[in-house]
């Protein structure tokens, strides 16, 4: 990558220094891009109906913090980046970014997403517990949205479920603001209601 990308009208302009321009998608991944926003405006496209080919690797990363990589400079565009991740599928321990004709390898250093905000609503006597993620995406807790517990007592490391095995790491203060809307379930943990289940918080 240049320190400088080519606008729709043609005329070169310097990038924000350490970000990917804005003005034009990694010239590797325009047609991901294209194949993103012609599935859908806010939804995920159907990543689980398409099966093509296997195209290699792309040298772009999800690291820890929810921040997306290219060619080791952070995207530094949301709506790119949101983009991109309604294209993401996982089969086993692995991702791809996925289009009807191409399929090619990312790295995620732990897990695809970060749910950085909650909201509670207890309308009709039924807790329901909403994150919203890194990317905009807002999921309510309960069947096929579970919270899952990993780590040890003392670092814990809370995870939601958001689709087809990508998940979402639940971030510090969101998790401190779980812990308050808990309650103790009858052994003693340390328990979370939403939709119609109860999560424990503790690993």
């Amino acid at each position: 990558m240049t320190d400088k990308s080519v606008s729709a009208g043609g005329a070169g302009k310097a990038a924000t220094p350490g970000t990917i321009a804005a003005e034009a998608p990694p010239p590797a991944a325009e047609g991901l891009l294209a194949a993103a926003k012609s599935a859908g405006a806010r939804g995920s496209a159907p990543v689980h109906l398409w099966n093509p080919p296997f195209c290699g690797d792309l040298d772009m990363e999800i690291r820890a913090d929810g921040t997306w990589f290219y060619n080791g400079t952070p995207i530094g565009r949301p709506e790119m980046v949101r983009l991109f991740s309604t294209i993401l599928k996982r089969e086993e321990d692995k991702y791809f970014l996925v289009t009807p004709v191409e399929k090619v390898g990312i790295r995620v250093v732990d897990a695809p997403f970060l749910a950085v905000d909650v909201d509670l609503d207890e309308g009709g006597g039924a807790p329901s517990v909403t994150f919203t993620t890194n990317v905009g995406e807002r999921i309510t807790a309960g069947p096929g949205h579970e919270i899952r517990m990993a780590g040890t007592p003392e670092i814990p490391r809370p995870y939601l479920h958001v689709r087809r095995g990508l998940e979402a790491l639940i971030d510090r203060k969101t998790f401190y603001r779980l812990a308050d809307l808990a309650e103790f379930g009858p052994e003693g943990r340390l328990t979370l209601r939403s939709g119609g289940q109860s999560f424990s918080l503790e690993p």
